[in-house]
Formats: C-alpha cells, sequence, structure tokens
C-alpha cells in the first residue's frame, strides 16, 4: 500500500496510463484527483450557509466561522473544500442563486482555468515567448553606481555590456537593464541621466545579442526610448502608478510589460509599518486591479506579467511566506517573475554580503522553480542556470 503525492495533474496523469485506465475513465478521473482550497474573505453569513450547503451537495465543503449558522456576526470568511471536479459543479449550481453568488460562480470558473494553465505566452512587438515548459532567466544589468549588489561594477557602457553578452552565454534568455538604484532608500535620478545610463547599452546589445531585451525603468519617456533602440519587455516595479503616461507608452509601443507590486517608493518603502493581514493575499489583490488598469490603457492580457516584488516593502519573512506560497499568484493567471538574488532576506538567514548569498539565492530559485515561477531575475546566471535544470530534473522524474 502508498501513499501517492500527485501534486501536478501530468503526475496523476501518468499513473493513471499506469494502471491502464480506460481514455475516457481518465477524462473523467483527473478532475476528481486535484484537490482545491479555495479562500473567499468577508462573505455575508447568509450567502457563507448557502455556500457550505451547496458544496456539501456535491461531495465537498466549506468551513466557515461558528457563529455563521445562527448569522450572529456580520460576515464571515469561507474555505470551499473539493476537488476540482466538485468545484466545478458548485459553480455550475451557483450561477442560478441569489445575493451575488451568480458572480462569484464566475470568478470560481475564472479561477479554476487560470490555475489550470500550464503553457503561457507572453507577446512583444517582435516575438512571442511560451512560458510553461522551463523557467526563463532574466540576467540583471544595473547600469548604475548605487545598486545593492553590483552597484559601479557595470556602471560604464562597455563593462555593462561585456557583461550581458556573457550572461547569454552562460544561459541567459532575457537581460534587463536599469539606469536607476530601487534599493532601500535609494534617490531618484533625472529622466535625462537614466537615458544617458541605459539607451546606450540597449543600442550595442540590440545589434550583438538575438534574445529579448527589458528596460528596467518606471519612467514613460526612458521606456519609450528604450524600445526604440531595441527593448520589447518594460520591467515597470511601480506597476504603472509612477508615471501616468507610461501604460500608454506600452501599449502604443506593443511592449511586454512586468507589473511589481510594492508599497511606497524605493525611498520609503522599508520604512514605517511592514505589516499584512495576508500578504500573499493583499498582493494578489493589488496585481489583480493593476492587470485591469493595463487593460484600459489598451495592453493586451498576453503582453501582462506580474512580479510579487520580494523586498518591497516587506519583512524577510514576509519574502520567504512568498515563495513558500508562490503557487497563490497562478489565481491571476499570467506568467511570474520573481527576483530573489542576493537580496537582504537571504542574508538575514544565511549571513554574508550580497555577492556571499549564493547558495541562499540558489535555495529560493529551486524552490520557486518547484512553485511554479515563470521567469527569474538573477544576477550569477550560469549557476542559477544549473540550479533551474536539476530543479526542473526532478520535478519531471
Amino acid at each position: 500500500m502508498r501513499w501517492l503525492h500527485l501534486p501536478e495533474r501530468s503526475e496523476a496523469l501518468a499513473v493513471l496510463r499506469a494502471v491502464d485506465v480506460d481514455p475516457y475513465g481518465i477524462e473523467a478521473m483527473l478532475p476528481k484527483m486535484s484537490m482545491a482550497n479555495i479562500l473567499l474573505e468577508g462573505v455575508e453569513c447568509k450567502t457563507a450557509n448557502i455556500i457550505k450547503q451547496e458544496m456539501l451537495s456535491v461531495g465537498g465543503d466549506a468551513a466557515v466561522s461558528r457563529a455563521c449558522v445562527a448569522c450572529s456576526m456580520p460576515k464571515t470568511d469561507v474555505v470551499i473544500i473539493g476537488s476540482i471536479k466538485q468545484i466545478g459543479k458548485f459553480a455550475e449550481k451557483l450561477s442560478c442563486q441569489p445575493f451575488g453568488l451568480g458572480s462569484l460562480a464566475e470568478e470560481l470558473n475564472s479561477l479554476l482555468a487560470n490555475v489550470a494553465k500550464r503553457e503561457l505566452i507572453v507577446k512583444t512587438a517582435r516575438r512571442e515567448l511560451k512560458l510553461g515548459t522551463r523557467p526563463l532567466i532574466m540576467g540583471i544589468i544595473n547600469v548604475t553606481p548605487d545598486s545593492f549588489s553590483d552597484g559601479g561594477v557595470h556602471f560604464e557602457t562597455g563593462a555593462a555590456v561585456e557583461r550581458a553578452l556573457r550572461m547569454v552565454e552562460e544561459g541567459a534568455d532575457i537581460i534587463d537593464v536599469g539606469g536607476e538604484s530601487s534599493r532601500p532608500g535609494a534617490e531618484p535620478v533625472s529622466v535625462e541621466e537614466e537615458l544617458r545610463r541605459v539607451i546606450p547599452v540597449i543600442d550595442a546589445l540590440g545589434k550583438k545579442t538575438k534574445i529579448p531585451l527589458s528596460i528596467d525603468t518606471t519612467k514613460a519617456r526612458v521606456a519609450k526610448e528604450a524600445v526604440a533602440s531595441g527593448a520589447e519587455i518594460i520591467n515597470d516595479i511601480s506597476a504603472l502608478r509612477f508615471d501616468v503616461a507610461m501604460g500608454e507608452v506600452a501599449a502604443q509601443e506593443r511592449a511586454a510589460i512586468i507589473l511589481m507590486h510594492m508599497r511606497g517608493t524605493p525611498r520609503n518603502m522599508q520604512l514605517g509599518d511592514l505589516g499584512y493581514g495576508s500578504v500573499c493575499g493583499e498582493i494578489v489583490d493589488f496585481l489583480r486591479e493593476r492587470l485591469a488598469k493595463a487593460k484600459e490603457y489598451g495592453l493586451d492580457e498576453a503582453a501582462i506579467m506580474i512580479d510579487p516584488g520580494i523586498g518591497f516593502g516587506k519583512t524577510s519573512e514576509d519574502n520567504l511566506r512568498i515563495i513558500r506560497h508562490l503557487e497563490e499568484f497562478r489565481v491571476l493567471g499570467r506568467p511570474i517573475v520573481l527576483g530573489t538574488s542576493r537580496k537582504s532576506f537571504i542574508g538575514k538567514v544565511t549571513g554574508g554580503e550580497p555577492d556571499e548569498r549564493i547558495e541562499g539565492t540558489a535555495a529560493s530559485v529551486a524552490v520557486a522553480v518547484m512553485n511554479g515561477v515563470s521567469i527569474l531575475r538573477v544576477h550569477d546566471v550560469g549557476p542559477m542556470k544549473k540550479v533551474i535544470l536539476m530543479t526542473e530534473a526532478i520535478c519531471k522524474a
């Protein structure tokens, strides 16, 4: 007798095929083998009671507050518990119910569809990136004197281009060029200075490599000129909030964009109260709103990626929790970008200066790969490429 650990649909499929189950039986059984726990927050008690009864009727369940039955409290959180098939049936039954349950059914169907996605496409003006078969590596080039890890190392154009080309040789799939530090406490630089730093690097790389180039900026003018010079991805840590023209530029230029979560600005993001009621839940809500905003600007959903923002307005414990629960961000249906490389939360665990955190970075990369990351931003491309390959081999065994 064995306990089967089948976190992925592909693993359940392999087991059923090994048993030689009829193909029609496989299609019927797979949804029953995938379990889900879905949290609904702030549900009115009368609605929560209907949810519980309907989930019980399809063979699942719903956890609610003990005071919910008597409606002695106005609202409760609800945990929906069941197989994917049961939750699908539950959503069908809700579609005709009152009290806003019809819209809940639509949200559940959207969530189930997003979580089921295994391959995603990112469209730029020049190509389509297929994500899902393996995580892509985004090599970080900071053309700055003051970045936390490599400030000043690649400040000159020649050094930055040389380092980027070496990253390509080591296996980078994308190169991300930034001209303004986003370390905690960093001061902003002018548009002119940022352009002076990044445009020569992007222009030179565009002539020497065929892989996609990304511009790490919050300024619309910098993004526009970078795209004109060869960049096709805009990595905006403000998620279109710092420059109102950024969304229009991204849409007009048909650039792909990364929307990142951050509270405050780099200058003040680690100051004051860093507490969250639910760190992953609040980030998901923020990114969902920013996704909607990006679409209002005319951006195609296929051009959008999301980043939970490791180290941006979060405690070390928050950062660890985000990596551990990275799969929760799959509900948004877009590729997940993650940057843990050499960051201070790693130093809190392992000690050492930024260039001494490679082992801790490797561990965070391995866990992120296991939890569904699409793109990893790293300084050390060669070593992290090997970590990704080994982790993927284990996951696919």
